[in-house]
């Protein structure tokens, strides 16, 4: 039990504990926050009609982030693959910081479900067994579900082998695969189930569509890859950790082949839509060319398909796809393009026309973006104590205090 505490107290105080671009970088990310629950008190006062969400689009920017977000989380399972299954050396040293990147992706989804809710007291009925969960009819419960047990595990395994580390012995792999094994099957469960929760609206032709659950998978292949070549850029510039280029360039490689998957399904889709001509092409066009005068969304989308297509070119070649310029640029213009295609641009045409054929127009209102950019400044915020506790853990910079004085006992003989 010292030893736990010591372990607990020793992370305490390395999460709180940095330079000056370190206290700069979090001071900034709690400014934002506080910010954000600002607007969120002002909208628990005031209720939902301060946002732009009315009963014809009861779901807006909330809803369009929990669903990019929850592809960011999933994505750790590129990293799971290679690293414990194939025991690919380069992935394997830098698996846990993609894990705990879906930590704090997961905790942002709740946040925004949360939110969208309108009220706190209302959260309780998520939680099972205590509220009315509705499950398993309600494809919510079973969304619920299936995020709060991979945050667990995605907790569960990183603390684990880092409390193993910190004691400096090996994690016991029997106790440690079956819970590896289950996260990757657990990683495409949380998407596809969120793609089924949409699926599960007959009268919204827009999300009505079996190829919706792939394309959320190879899209969550893309954005959340793209981050975590960002992050990891930075992690081994700031810290001493070791990433070697070619695990970078390897993720970069998966990415290609992700989206040019979901450039095909899209394709595919977009044609079934506009050769068949029927009713069900409202939404489609809507989005692509502009509804009885109603284009908010249209050059939001072709730009997102003019990201994504450069981007996909650029991590197809391996001159660019190694080349670090173009390969951050290809990352950013990724990241914002799938946002914009997963986001605004999935959940505003299912919604428009309504099934009575009604336009309506959406806009995201001030309070509504202050607080969406209050819930990133907490995920970025998780994100930074967690890898400020791991990487001191993962270089061997933190130790159980008899490893580190038989060490300094053994450098003096």
């Amino acid at each position: 039990m010292n030893t736990l505490m010591e372990f607990l107290v020793g992370t305490f105080i390395l999460a709180f504990r940095g330079g000056k671009k370190y206290y700069l970088w979090m001071g900034s990310l709690i400014l934002i926050a506080l910010v954000g629950l600002g607007a969120w008190v002002y909208q628990l006062k005031t209720g939902l009609g301060v946002t732009g969400m009315r009963d014809p689009v009861s779901w807006g920017l909330y809803i369009a982030n929990f669903t990019f977000l929850v592809g960011v989380a999933a994505a750790a399972v590129l990293l799971v693959i290679p690293a414990y299954i194939y025991k690919w050396g380069p992935i394997k040293e830098i698996v846990l910081l993609g894990e705990l990147l879906a930590v704090a992706a997961i905790s942002m989804c709740l946040m925004f479900v949360t939110f969208d809710l309108g009220h706190p007291e209302r959260f309780w009925h998520l939680i099972p067994g205590l509220g009315i969960l509705n499950f398993p009819i309600s494809m919510l419960s079973w969304d619920v579900v299936v995020l709060n047990v991979y945050l667990a595990v995605n907790l569960i395994v990183p603390i684990y082998i880092l409390y193993n580390a910190y004691l400096g012995r090996e994690p016991n792999y029997k106790v440690l695969w079956p819970l590896i094994i289950f996260s990757i099957p657990a990683a495409v469960s949380i998407h596809t189930v969120t793609a089924f929760l949409y699926n599960g609206f007959p009268s919204r032709p827009f999300w009505n569509a079996s190829i919706l659950a792939p394309r959320f998978i190879a899209s969550a292949f893309c954005s959340g890859p793209s981050f975590i070549i960002l992050a990891f850029q930075l992690i081994r510039k700031h810290t001493q950790i070791k990433i070697q280029d070619r695990a970078i360039f390897k993720l970069a490689e998966i990415i290609a082949y992700a989206m040019g998957i979901n450039l095909f399904l899209l394709i595919a889709e977009v044609f079934k839509e506009y050769y068949s001509a029927t009713v069900h092409l409202a939404p489609m066009k809507y989005l692509f060319q502009g509804l009885e005068g109603h284009n908010e969304l249209v050059p939001f989308i072709w730009t997102a398909i003019a990201f994504n297509t450069i981007a996909f070119f650029l991590f197809l070649t391996p001159k660019t796809r190694e080349n670090f310029f173009t390969l951050n640029l290809g990352c950013v213009l990724m990241f914002i393009g799938v946002w914009i295609e997963k986001g605004p641009g999935l959940i505003l045409p299912g919604f428009v026309p309504t099934p009575l054929g009604e336009m309506w127009s959406y806009a995201p209102t001030l309070p509504e973006v202050l607080i969406t950019l209050g819930i990133w400044a907490i995920g970025l915020i998780i994100y930074t104590l967690l890898l400020k506790v791991a990487i001191p853990i993962e270089v061997g910079e933190f130790r159980q205090i008899k490893e580190r004085l038989h060490g300094i006992v053994g450098q003096s003989r």
